[in-house]
């Protein structure tokens, strides 16, 4: 178990340290002014009589190396820091009461000083021990005019001056260990509320850099003060110095102004010129001293993109159990469709039989195409060597679609190598080139299948051209929407499809040019499968 002496040691902070220093100062310059006067001036102070100089120079002299070694401890020697003050606290007592002794007793006006010394160790001791000390001060009080007393005649009204004294002692000293008691537990808890505040803006800090919504501090005059990352990649700010809102986003700064003026709007749709994205901006007041604003900034894409995902989810689970439900009656009418081919009961029977026969196939490859979807997560990544992969597939392709090998172009180049699920691969490209057939002229060349390297190192380039009429711009927003499609035999779900499990295998499907023609890049990874 520790002792009491260790557990004040403990207790003794840094700022203790510098109060016990700073005490030791003060001492240090009693001391100094003390033996300049003993030496040079000693009828400065009337209690230093010039016949007992050699004896006050010696006392002075002693006080001075005292206070000059409790200071060099108090900066060297960081243990023991109780036996440092009540040392140096002793040394006091003695000198001031020799110093007493020797000027005529306390109507010298030295008894003050003992004052400011037992004030001094109260603030910076601990416990009990400013008790100690303040006794210690009246026991050296009360001896001196003891010994004064008997040594001349009995003073009354000079005991009352040393019982007044002595009560002094421990109020100062009892007042000064309060005092320092509030200021200590005040220091305690400024300390632990900067700790607070300190761990809170760390986690506010981190939370603002990982927020997906962009922020910016605005002052009144429309300068960005202070923007989180997600703030500054949306509108595309660079270094951290003070810029105008204007020069960022002229339409952001314009909503903001609108808002000024008007605070009851909710919120302003802006877009960027830097990169074009469109965002929602929603201003808000705060309370700082200065009036800033608070912009949260929302890129609509990706709401639009979190709400499309949303919908395709439930709409996936909707259909997938569908297409469970309806795949076997679905496969029991084309069964009896075939066998009511067999009869020929005429030209209108077969008419109508071929109707019911092909809108079963089409009804089948949603449904196939549906099932599929619901597999786009289960990837198995591989490196595709497509100078290989791709004849062969083209071979399989013309064979099973009946297409005529002049019609499809293949032209290779580059590493031709790409990171892909090779199930996935095959079907996005069956998708893309049946899209492409479907809307070219099925001359020689009209489907060209072109491969390159991409611009960024480790990037694959693979494009299906054909020689249609191309995407008008109305539908370039929806072409990859599902169950869209501008042709009467289209399920609305290949391009769709495909652009999901070119996501899963972390590879980006997107139309290229806006001229005739449509040009479907997919860009994929070369390397790092």
């Amino acid at each position: 178990m520790l002792s009491t002496l260790d557990v004040g040691e403990q207790q003794f902070s840094e700022a203790h340290w510098k109060s016990l220093r700073y005490f030791n100062f003060y001492r240090l310059a009693v001391a100094t002014l003390l033996f300049i006067s003993v030496l040079f001036y000693p009828s400065a102070l009337p209690l230093l009589s010039p016949d007992q100089g050699p004896r006050h120079l010696a006392l002075a002299g002693v006080y001075l190396l005292s206070t000059g070694l409790a200071l060099i401890l108090a900066y060297r020697q960081r243990r023991h820091a109780s036996m440092q003050l009540s040392a140096s606290v002793l040394v006091d007592v003695v000198v001031m009461t020799l110093l007493i002794h020797v000027g005529g007793g306390l109507g010298s006006g030295l008894g003050s000083m003992l004052l400011v010394t037992l004030a001094g160790a109260g603030l910076v001791g601990q416990g009990r021990l400013v008790l100690l000390y303040a006794a210690v001060a009246t026991l050296a009080i009360l001896f001196e005019h003891s010994y004064r007393a008997l040594q001349s005649d009995f003073d009354a009204a000079g005991f009352f001056h040393a019982g007044i004294f002595s009560a002094g002692f421990f109020a100062v000293a009892v007042s000064a260990r309060l005092l320092a008691r509030r200021v200590i537990a005040n220091e305690a808890l400024a300390r632990q509320r900067g700790v607070d505040l300190n761990n809170q803006t760390v986690i506010n800090q981190r939370v603002i850099e990982e927020m997906q919504d962009g922020v910016l501090v605005l002052s009144s005059d429309a300068t960005v003060r202070q923007s989180n990352p997600r703030a500054r990649h949306l509108l595309g700010l660079h270094g951290g110095s003070e810029v105008l809102l204007s020069a960022c986003s002229p339409e952001l700064a314009a909503g903001f102004a609108t808002w000024c003026a008007d605070t009851s709007v909710d919120a302003v749709l802006v877009r960027v010129p830097t990169n074009g994205m469109q965002l929602r901006a929603r201003f808000i007041r705060t309370e700082s001293t200065e009036s800033d604003v608070l912009v949260f900034l929302e890129d609509m894409s990706r709401l639009q993109e979190q709400a499309q995902q949303m919908k395709l989810a439930a709409l996936g689970r909707l259909t997938a159990n569908i297409a469970h439900e309806i795949r076997n009656p679905l496969s029991a009418i084309s069964h009896a469709g075939e066998l009511m081919r067999e009869e020929r009961r005429g030209q209108l029977h077969e008419r109508l039989l071929r109707i019911v026969l092909d809108n079963t196939q089409r009804l089948e490859r949603i449904v196939s195409d549906v099932l599929e979807l619901g597999r786009r997560d289960r990837s198995y990544r591989e490196l595709i060597d497509l100078r290989e992969a791709l004849p062969l597939f083209l071979e399989e392709y013309q064979v099973k679609e009946q297409v005529r090998p002049e019609v499809i172009h293949l032209d290779l180049s580059g590493s031709a190598i790409l990171c892909f699920d090779r199930s996935h691969f095959h079907q996005v490209l069956w998708n893309l080139l049946g899209n492409a057939l479907r809307h070219s002229q099925h001359a020689v060349g009209s489907v060209r299948l072109l491969v390159c390297d991409a611009k960024a190192d480790g990037q694959v380039e693979l494009h299906v051209i054909d020689d249609g009429e191309g995407v008008g711009d109305a539908s370039r927003e929806q072409i990859f929407e599902p169950f869209f499609t501008t042709h009467h035999r289209g399920t609305g779900l290949g391009l769709y499809i495909a652009r999901e499990l070119c996501d899963a295998n972390g590879a980006q499907l997107d139309l290229q040019g806006t001229g005739p023609g449509a040009d479907f890049r997919l860009l994929g990874r070369s390397v790092g499968c």
